[in-house]
């Protein structure tokens, strides 16, 4: 029985027991009225009869006494007359036995009236001539106490529909604040953070501050162990000068791109800055870090905003970028040039500022050889100063559409013509039990081509505002998958946060899982990190409907914005997957050692398990399991 109708009860059953009482009370005196006025009434009916009886020239005939005492006892006001001589002889008897009273037996059982006889002595002059007793009927007592009983009742009962609104009233206005806690205490339950306005009762608002406090003090508590460990992820990758990511992590994430299994390909661009050394002897070496971090902003605003671009510090004067296929690299070469040369203008004096080299890549690609052939693409731009931008030539994207109608044609066409289907990879504890399959959304853009990784028509897609149709056709895989597996552990779908945005995505998403309740439970969905942050208000919304439906909710490709991790509090997630660039190497690799280990301890006070991506040979994993991570994927675990 719930605490509201506990109390609901002890309410009512307190007042009820206060008005019975009260009732039982008022009956109990009235009765005692009763029978003192019953007994002044025998008492003076009595003396009136024996007055009658002594003044009465007849007086000693009994005729004439037995019609005195007929024409009193006829009234039928009285259950008994008795007329005894002066020695106790009964001289005149008249009785009646009791008639049914005014009232309920069982009310007349509970409360018996009982009325003292009334007595008087017959005199004739200064002598005793005999004695009148005389009883009462008390039918019409019971009934009078009877009909206020029925009308002290019908007032208790009145009392107590007025009792039990006000109480419902009182209980209703506790019960919203005493629920917003509950709810608030719930939610920490599924590591989401949030603070409650206080109530206006006293008891209840020192309670919501108390936990208030508790949830400001963790989410400060988390806050500073992000800020700290995204201290150690920007010692252990980024150019300290520039900002950038520097050179080795720039070599994790090319690799990562290249071998991952839904590695899409892209364009790689290598940029130089040309006559550093001068520069830094004619301005010094201040001026010759403020050019170079003048030059690392061009590329930051370039490329705000474009998804998946990865921007490097490689070392001295040399830069990279990383283009995702989606993108032209080709474009965003040739577009860096103009920008560069303008913010080189003060350091240069009309020399050569800067030389360009790129090159499309494809999936598997060797990087060794990749690297050669942009680096010798940025050879030939810096020989030839009239156009020191200059591409490797390459076959790579011959023949992929170009135009957003192209790819718009082609990603309708294969969800119209069901050419939709899911990968499955492994993904196991690191004690080899499984945890759930991963599983990327693959479409067949023609009726003979290959199946395409989602990393190649993303990007497109979510330009396209085309997500949402994506999203929800995978989650209805996904659950069809559970359906004909019922002993899998689980399935986890990758979803857009762009999705968000469309106005019945979220409907629609319930409205699936809903039909499909008893295997949403074994459904895991979740976002990449970046896109979950720049959607972050109606995410966490979502969230709290899953969480409903049984679901779990992670991120993927998690740790490049863990400084942010503040912000995630209020999605209750259940688990993150580490980016493969942080694991890639990690057993000769201190910095990002040092990182995962401080993310795995804020993760597991935040009650999140924590997947590792990409891994790839023996040692990783073994370095992974020492780190703490609770889980893998990768090529290692496909054998």
């Amino acid at each position: 029985m719930s605490m509201y109708r506990q109390l609901w009860l002890a309410f009512m059953v307190s007042m009820l027991l206060a008005l019975g009482g009260g009732v039982v009370a008022s009956l109990l005196s009235a009765r005692s009225y009763l029978e003192s006025q019953l007994a002044l009434k025998n008492n003076d009916n009595a003396v009136a009869l024996a007055l009658s009886l002594s003044v009465h020239p007849d007086q000693s005939d009994p005729v004439t006494m037995g019609l005195i005492v007929a024409a009193l006892f006829d009234s039928g006001h009285y259950s008994s007359i008795h007329i005894r001589d002066p020695f106790g002889k009964t001289l005149i008897e008249r009785s009646d036995p009791e008639p049914i009273a005014d009232a309920p037996a069982w009310f007349v059982r509970w409360f018996p009236i009982h009325a003292q006889a009334g007595q008087a002595l017959i005199t004739r002059g200064w002598r005793q001539a005999g004695s009148v007793t005389l009883e009462s009927h008390s039918r019409f007592a019971y009934g009078a106490l009877w009909q206020t009983a029925y009308a002290m009742a019908g007032v208790m009962a009145l009392a107590g529909v007025a009792g039990g609104l006000l109480g419902t009233l009182v209980l209703r206005r506790l019960r919203k604040p005493l629920q917003t806690m509950i709810d608030q205490a719930s939610a920490l339950t599924q590591r989401r953070f949030v603070t409650v306005e206080a109530p206006r009762v006293p008891e209840l608002r020192q309670l919501a501050h108390a936990m208030n406090t508790l949830v400001d003090r963790l989410k400060g508590m988390f806050e500073d162990e992000a800020q700290r460990v995204e201290q150690l992820r920007q010692v252990a990758h980024t150019d300290p000068l520039t900002g950038l990511a520097n050179r080795s992590h720039m070599m994790a994430l090319l690799r990562q791109t290249l071998e991952a299994d839904d590695a899409s390909g892209g364009t790689l661009i290598l940029l130089r800055v040309l006559g550093l050394a001068g520069i830094n002897q004619r301005l010094g070496r201040p001026a010759t870090d403020a050019y170079l971090h003048a030059m690392a902003q061009v590329l930051t605003r370039t490329f705000a905003g474009v998804q998946g671009v990865v921007t490097a510090r490689l070392q001295g004067a040399d830069f990279a970028v990383i283009v995702p296929s989606a993108w032209d690299g080709a474009h965003f070469a040739r577009m860096l040039l103009a920008p560069l040369q303008q913010v080189a203008v003060p350091y240069v004096d009309g020399a050569d500022a800067v030389a360009i080299g790129f090159g499309r890549f494809a999936p598997k690609d060797d990087l060794s050889r990749l690297l050669a052939r942009v680096d010798g693409a940025l050879a030939t731009a810096e020989r030839q100063p009239a156009d020191p931008v200059h591409e490797v030539p390459s076959s790579v994207g011959a023949g992929l559409a170009r135009s957003s109608l192209e790819w718009a044609a082609l990603i309708n066409g294969a969800l119209t013509h069901d050419r939709v289907t899911l990968a499955q990879f492994p993904v196991h504890s690191v004690n080899g039990a499984p945890l759930h399959w991963e599983c990327p959304l693959r479409l067949k853009l023609e009726e003979t081509a290959d199946w395409v990784p989602a990393a190649r028509f993303w990007p497109v897609a979510e330009r396209l505002t085309m997500t949402p149709a994506l999203d929800l056709r995978a989650v209805a895989l996904g659950l069809s998958l559970l359906a004909s597996h019922p002993d899998d552990a689980g399935v986890a779908i990758n979803l857009s946060a762009s999705s968000l945005l469309h106005p019945t995505f979220q409907r629609d998403l319930l409205s699936l899982l809903d039909h499909a309740a008893p295997h949403s439970r074994r459904l895991w969905l979740e976002w990449a990190e970046e896109g979950a942050l720049k959607h972050l208000p109606a995410l966490q919304a979502l969230c709290v409907q899953l969480k409903q439906r049984g679901c779990k909710v992670g991120l993927e490709h998690f740790g490049h914005r863990v400084s942010h991790i503040g912000r995630l509090h209020g999605m209750g997630l259940d688990y993150v997957k580490l980016d493969a660039s942080f694991v890639q190497g990690i057993q000769g690799h201190g910095g990002n050692q040092t990182f995962v280990k401080g993310l795995c301890a804020m993760a597991r006070a935040m009650g999140w398990q924590v997947v590792a991506e990409g891994v790839a040979t023996v040692d990783e994993r073994d370095t992974l399991q020492t780190l703490g991570v609770d889980g893998l994927t990768g090529p290692l675990l496909r054998g």
